[in-house]
């Protein structure tokens, strides 16, 4: 959209004051509009329309945005859960795009003093009315596709989803906490992490993760969040410490119970170990020289 193709509902220039609100709002986005009438659309709610003489408003934006935040959010949910079934994934959807999800967002952005409103709605408290926020933060979504491209949109909808991402998460096993406990219980140490590299371009960012305890790493892991690699990470140190266990000596091997303890020689059910006299074996009465009973 051009100065010279603009509709009839969006202003023909935009003052200083307007200028520089959007330009305060794009720096919250992280995108810069080549075109801040569209912007400046995408804020321009029905009543200011109607008592401007305008004929248009943000709705078609919102039509368009609401469905560039549903493939996003859908993007995701695919790649994060690759287990999980279709009913879940829409549950988990409907979730995040719901209205009190994307008016928290809208607040977060400050958006209600960004949006131009008419007299009468404005008298209503339409500026913090959470179904107008959330329609207007999907008018700035498609206004965002419209000038930049579905990438930047991207980009732009999963950083302000991130939050949605990680707390409207599906049901998963605590891959921290049960690592932690074991780590306690054999070493009395507590797992550290550490955030190695991001991978990947900005709507698609990949966080490595590894977990360290006692000056070794357990684990690493990957993510699209800076947790999800941390659990990713626990998960794989867990896994680790298992096939360990595995392939380690039964546990009466070692009184010790600590990780990589050295064996020990089995010891007789009827009394001495190896080296005990021929004798001893034999139903003679235990004694502290020939070891302890074996269990």
């Amino acid at each position: 959209m051009t100065a010279a193709n603009t509709p009839p509902s969006a202003p023909a220039t935009i003052d200083a004051a307007r200028d520089a609100q959007l330009t305060d709002l794009e720096g919250k986005l992280g995108s810069r509009f080549r075109d801040r009438l569209l912007l400046s659309l995408a804020l321009q709610h029905g009543s200011y329309a109607q008592g401007g003489g305008h004929q248009e408003n943000y709705e078609r934006l919102e039509l368009l945005g609401d469905a560039v935040l549903s493939l996003v959010v859908c993007d995701h949910l695919y790649h994060q859960y690759p287990d999980a079934p279709e009913g879940d994934l829409a549950k988990l959807r409907a979730r995040i795009v719901s209205e009190p999800w994307l008016a928290r967002i809208a607040t977060t952005l400050d958006l209600g003093r960004y949006i131009l409103l008419g007299k009468g709605e404005e008298k209503a408290g339409g500026r913090n009315r959470p179904a107008l926020l959330a329609d207007v933060l999907e008018a700035v979504l498609g206004a965002v596709y419209i000038d930049s491209g579905f990438g930047v949109a991207h980009a732009v909808a999963s950083q302000l989803l991130q939050d949605a991402f990680d707390e409207l998460a599906l049901p998963s096993e605590d891959y921290k906490s049960t690592l932690q406990e074991l780590l306690q219980e054999r070493e009395r140490r507590i797992p550290r992490y550490r955030i190695s590299s991001q991978e990947g371009p900005d709507h698609a960012k990949v966080f490595v993760a590894t977990v360290e305890a006692g000056g070794r790493v357990l684990g690493e892991g990957r993510g699209p969040s800076k947790k999800q690699a941390e659990q990713a990470a626990a998960q794989e140190a867990l896994q680790r410490l298992a096939r360990r266990t595995r392939n380690a000596v039964p546990p009466q091997a070692s009184r010790s119970g600590a990780i990589g303890s050295e064996p020990q020689p089995a010891v007789s059910r009827q009394g001495g170990g190896p080296n005990a006299p021929r004798g001893a074996g034999r139903g003679a009465p235990h004694s502290k020289e020939t070891g302890p009973r074996g269990r």
